[in-house]
């Protein structure tokens, strides 16, 4: 006889699991509202004391080492912006990621129980019907298991060039900078 058990606590992990989803969705909703509204508090600061540099401007050089001055203040602004959101993201990602590896993990374990309890008690001459099944679990987990992997390869391959390109845009916008005061 199939265990009824087996079924009820795949669907407790499965309530839990959602639940723990629900709770890090928002737990990162939250940490990007809270970086959006230090940002948008930010920016208006900024965007004050800018104005009043620019009431203060007397002259024309004057007035373009202010402008190259706010563009790279700008600049680094956006960067770090990027950065806290990028940030936010991946570790966000990464929870998740974890979250439906332990879920899977758990699944599949107590799938593979059940399908032996059921096997155990399974007619005489059902053994052939019993394998195929056995076997299409472990192709499934296994086939999981690869897309998993490439899954982790593809995120850490994106997170590389968002790096490089974060670092790439700092660099260019100091040389910029640079340029700029030269001039």
């Amino acid at each position: 006889m199939y265990r009824i058990e087996s079924l009820a606590e795949i669907n407790k992990a499965g309530y839990s699991n959602a639940v723990k989803l629900a709770s890090l969705s928002l737990e990162n909703f939250e940490r990007l509202a809270r970086l959006n509204l230090n940002t948008a508090k930010s920016a208006l600061a900024g965007s004050a004391a800018n104005a009043r540099a620019i009431a203060g401007v007397k002259d024309v050089s004057t007035l373009l080492a202010l402008n190259a001055q706010l563009t790279e203040a700008g600049v680094e602004s956006v960067l770090g912006y990027s950065r806290g959101v990028y940030g936010i993201e991946s570790e966000a990602q990464s929870e998740f990621s974890a979250l439906a590896e332990k879920a899977w993990a758990a699944y599949a374990k107590e799938v593979a129980a059940w399908v032996d309890q059921a096997s155990k008690s399974a007619p005489a001459g059902s053994e052939a019907a019993v394998n195929v099944f056995k076997s299409t679990v472990a192709a499934t987990t296994a086939a999981i298991d690869q897309f998993s992997k490439a899954s982790k390869g593809v995120a850490h391959f994106a997170d590389a060039s968002v790096r490089a390109a974060t670092a790439n845009a700092a660099s260019i916008a100091k040389v910029a900078a640079g340029y700029r005061k030269a001039a």
